[in-house]
This record gives structure tokens, sequence and C-alpha cells, in this order.
């Protein structure tokens, strides 16, 4: 079994849930595709800036930061894996553009390449083919995360094919 982080344990209440909801974000109609526009705003405005190495170990420390943060939510919503709580598809979204760095920052379908990864993170977000939703299964914050996490990287394999072989 996987532990929750016991640092947010620490946090108050409003603090934990105001991050885990991005405010009111997670009170919205479709709130995970709102959370995934928040995610995909920190990429091209903050992660795409850092270069490619920075930028993953960056997104990396922010999916632990979420672990904590959305297993605290969960634990004090007193709900398993709530859809108000959208911080975990906020930090897994930079994850679709890995190895895209370079024609996201320049290139001139950059746009391009920003909707059909979202589209697709999307996609794999609500479908969870390929055992994502077994995922869920996992304890607290990390079965939270990891779906997400896991729909990126998916996404992240069907987006550099597209580019690298179809674009």
């Amino acid at each position: 079994m996987i532990r929750n982080p016991r640092w947010p344990r620490y946090w108050p209440d409003h603090v934990v849930l105001r991050l885990a909801t991005l405010g009111s974000v997670g009170k919205f109609k479709a709130p995970g595709t709102w959370g995934s526009a928040a995610g995909l705003l920190l990429y091209v405005v903050l992660i795409l800036q850092m270069g490619p190495l920075v930028g993953i170990v960056a997104t990396l420390g922010l999916c632990y930061v979420a672990i904590g943060i959305c297993g605290e939510a969960e634990r004090r919503l007193k709900k398993v894996d709530p859809g108000e709580v959208v911080f975990d598809e906020v930090v897994a979204m930079p994850l679709v553009f890995v190895g895209l760095w370079e024609p996201m920052k320049y290139g001139d379908q950059a746009w391009l390449l920003a909707l059909i990864g979202f589209g697709l993170f999307r996609l794999f977000d609500i479908w969870k083919p390929f055992g994502i939703k077994g995922l869920q299964r996992y304890y607290g914050g990390f079965g939270v995360v990891i779906d997400d996490v896991v729909a990126a990287l998916a996404a992240c394999a069907v987006l550099n094919a597209i580019y690298w072989f179809g674009m």
C-alpha cells in the first residue's frame, strides 16, 4: 500500500481544498476538462519556458505535491477520487507534451499540437483504456493522481506518433 505524504495533514482545510479544487474550478460543470485546461495553461506559461529537462523535473515535483494535496482533500471530503478535485488533471497535463518541447516552443503548429494533446488527454482520462481504470484502486492521493499521469503518458505516446509520423 502506498501511503499519503504526512505534510498536508498540518495544513488548514481551506488551503488544502482550495488547492485541490483550484478555487472554484472544481465546482464548474465538467471540472476535469477545466482542470485540464488549467494544466495546459500551466504548461504553456511556465513549464514550456523552463526547457525540457527542468520542465519534466518540475512536473514530477508537482505530481508529488498533488499526491499529498489530493489525498488529503479526499480524506477531508470523505469521498474517493472526488470529481471536484482537479489538481491531478492540472499537474498531469504537461506530461502530454514530453518529447515535443521544440515543436511546442518554436513550431508553427504548436496551437494544433496543444489542441490535439488536450483532446487526447481528455479522451484517455474519461475513457481510461489500457488498464488505467484499474489504477484508481490504489489508496489515497496516489490513486487519485496515477490514473491521470498514465492517461497523460498514453496521450503523449499518441501525440508523439502523430507529430513524428503524421504531421
